[in-house]
This record gives structure tokens, C-alpha cells and sequence, in this order.
């Protein structure tokens, strides 16, 4: 699950997992996270929180970051000092934050922290494996050493980097059920492997038959899956709808992760626009996909007011495909339009409790023939 630190309606994380099962206590899930340590953090496809099984795996990853990432080597070499005097502070003095530097002097010398090399001494020590992220305090990560916050894991042995590369690639494909080589590079994004570094795994795979080639109708490339995952996919096929039911997506979403894939399997076209200048931003500033029935049948810009106890759906845009009561670009039956609206009421309602508002506003929706029904479908909520 990818974290971000955008608040305007709750953190990424917190989102996905609402999204998948309603409103739920944050509290239980920084427990799972801060105190059993049933996850970490670490850089998956960005920050991501990933299962803490699948350390041995991580760890090749960060023992290979040491040597893999040579950008590092003048910052490094200029900096060894202050490398060293960040470690032996944290070991000295237990988990600390950025800001936990501000203003001390710098163990074994004269002089003061410098803000900036710290935070890149940090992020190596992290990424590396030397630190890992103890807890967060308003979302502002603590970093503690590897062993002393994660003891138990921090035991394991790394695994080889075949090893690696083999479950990087099984991991992406049990993740998507069906991808191209494309896709599969799309997914989890580091390491980054450069052209070409996953095909000795994906041939080793197809030759020992845990991979198998599948044809996917009109596509010119070929599509791998998992051969576990066969059966699988081969009930999801029969079966009428996708999906069942409706809910909002996080921008940061593990299913958006690829754009380019989104855009062909879901002919829904997906970017994020925080960053974007507000005049050309198409579709507002934190743009929810909306998930109806396997479809992706448009987006809601939402922000929630906390003092006013209020989530405001800034905009509304539907799918030109389902505004028209078209088929969707996924050919099969079409959606029906009510249920839809009626899903949308309830998501934005499930939203506003879990985000603690007690009103759901609409302004502009798109087309503006379909704001009264979706108006009625959330006053009968």
C-alpha cells in the first residue's frame, strides 16, 4: 500500500484500505504496522507499506541499494562523517526524527547539523537497510536501527538476486492476474532493473512452467500469468459483472499504479494533478476514481472540511461512455445508471463517516443532467 502525505482528505494509505473495506479504526492498522510489525515501510513501487514476511526478499533489495545505486558515490564520499554521526545517534539515543537534529551538535566534533545531508543520511540508511521507520508522529517518520526495531525479521537471511528477481516478477503478476512484460515493469518500480533485467527471471520462470503465455483478444503482445493463478482467472471470466459494488479509489492506488495500463484495460484515462497548476487541471486538485461493477466510470474531486464536519464533492465527472448509457469500453453489458448512482450515493457517504463529516455537499457534476439523480441517491441515503 503506497503512503503519501497529502491530507486534503486522509493519507493514501488509510484510503486503500477504505476503500476496500469501509470505515474501519486507523488506530488498529498503525498498530499491525508500529507495534507488531506485521508490516513495514519501505520502497516498493514508492513508499509503500509491505508485508513484513517478505523481508528476506526486501533485504537483498536494500544490501543491493549499497552498491547498485552509484548516484550516491560523491554524496557518500563527501559525506562519511555525517553518515556515521546520524547512525551512532540513533543507536545512542533511539528513534529520532528529522527535526530531532535541528540544533544539536554533532556527535564527536564541533558544529552544527546540517538539515539537508542529515535528511539524505537518513533516506541511504533507510533505503540501504542500516535504519528502518520505528513510528510516525503527524506523519513525520522516526527512524530507529533495523535490528532494534524489527529484531525477529532483521534475522533473516537475504535471499540470492535470481531469487529476488523471481519473486519481484511472481509478486507483480499474482498482484495484476494477467500482464504484459510492460505491465509487470509498471508495477513495483524499484529496483529498477534497466532493459531487459527481468527476462532471465521470465525465461527461467516459462521454462520451469510456474509462467505460462495466455492470448488476450486484440492485444499484438504477448500476456503472461502465473500458472497458479489459471483457475482464477478462469472464474473471473465467467462470471456477469467484474465486480460487484461501488467505491472510490485513492489516487495513489496500487490499481493505478501503471497509467498505460488503466488506460486499456478500463479505457479510463488517469492522472494525478496535485502538482498540476490549478487553471490546467482538467478534473480538480485530489481526483477519486470511482469503481462501480469492475468500471471505472468516473471521478469525484473530493476534500473534506473537518472543522465544518463536512465532505464536499468539488466535481463530479462522468465517463462520457456512461453519461450516454453506452456500452463501456470494456464491451460488456452496460452499466445500469441508477444502481451506479445509487453506488456513488453510498461510497460518499461511507466516505464522509469515515473521514468523521456528518454532511456530503455536491458542487459541479459533469454532465450537469446527471447532479438531480445523484442529489435524490444521496438524500435517500
Amino acid at each position: 500500500m503506497q503512503l503519501d502525505s497529502i491530507n486534503v482528505l486522509d493519507r493514501a494509505h488509510y484510503l486503500t484500505l477504505w476503500s476496500r473495506f469501509g470505515p474501519y479504526e486507523r488506530a488498529r492498522l498503525d498498530r499491525l504496522v508500529y507495534r507488531r510489525r506485521l508490516l513495514f515501510e519501505y520502497w516498493a513501487h514508492a513508499a509503500c507499506l509491505v508485508p513484513t514476511s517478505m523481508l528476506p526478499w526486501w533485504r537483498r533489495a536494500m544490501l543491493d541499494y549499497r552498491v547498485r545505486h552509484t548516484g550516491w558515490s560523491d554524496w557518500l564520499r563527501r559525506n562519511a562523517r555525517t553518515l556515521r554521526q546520524v547512525r551512532d545517534a540513533i543507536a545512542r539515543n533511539g528513534p529520532m526524527a528529522n527535526a530531532d537534529f535541528e540544533g544539536r551538535r554533532a556527535g564527536g566534533g564541533a558544529g552544527w547539523w546540517n538539515w539537508k545531508p542529515v535528511q539524505h543520511a537518513l533516506h541511504y540508511l533507510w533505503m540501504s537497510g542500516a535504519l528502518a521507520i520505528h513510528s510516525r508522529r503527524h506523519f513525520h517518520k522516526r527512524f530507529d536501527l533495523l535490528e532494534r526495531a524489527m529484531p525477529a525479521a532483521a534475522a533473516a537471511d537475504a535471499v540470492t538476486s535470481d531469487e529476488f528477481r523471481r519473486w519481484h516478477v511472481e509478486r507483480a503478476l499474482h498482484a495484476m492476474g494477467a500482464a504484459t512484460l510492460t505491465d509487470v515493469a509498471g508495477y513495483l518500480t524499484f529496483p529498477r532493473f534497466g532493459p531487459g533485467g527481468r527476462r532471465p527471471a521470465l525465461a527461467a520462470m516459462r521454462a520451469s512452467g510456474l509462467v505460462t503465455e495466455i492470448e488476450v483478444e486484440g492485444s499484438r503482445v504477448p500476456w503472461l500469468a502465473l500458472a497458479r493463478d489459471l483457475p482464477a482467472l478462469a472464474r473471473a471470466a465467467r462470471r456477469p459483472a467484474p465486480s460487484q459494488g461501488t467505491t472510490l479509489l485513492s489516487p495513489f492506488d496500487s490499481l493505478l499504479w501503471y497509467r498505460d495500463r488503466v488506460a486499456r484495460l478500463f479505457g479510463f484515462d488517469y492522472r494525478i494533478q496535485v502538482y498540476t497548476p490549478g487553471p490546467k487541471r482538467l478534473h480538480g486538485y485530489y481526483t477519486l476514481p470511482i469503481l462501480h461493477d469492475g468500471h471505472l466510470i468516473g471521478r469525484v474531486d473530493a476534500k473534506a472540511h473537518r472543522a465544518e464536519g463536512r465532505l464536499e464533492a468539488r466535481g463530479v465527472h462522468f465517463e462520457p461512455w456512461f453519461a450516454a448509457g453506452r456500452t463501456p469500453p470494456t464491451e460488456r453489458a452496460a452499466v445500469d445508471r441508477e444502481a451506479a448512482l445509487a453506488g456513488l450515493a453510498d461510497a460518499l457517504g461511507s466516505l464522509a463517516t469515515f473521514v468523521g463529516a456528518s454532511e456530503v455537499t455536491i458542487d459541479r457534476v459533469t454532465p450537469g443532467r446527471l447532479r438531480p439523480p445523484l442529489a435524490r441517491a444521496l438524500r435517500g441515503t
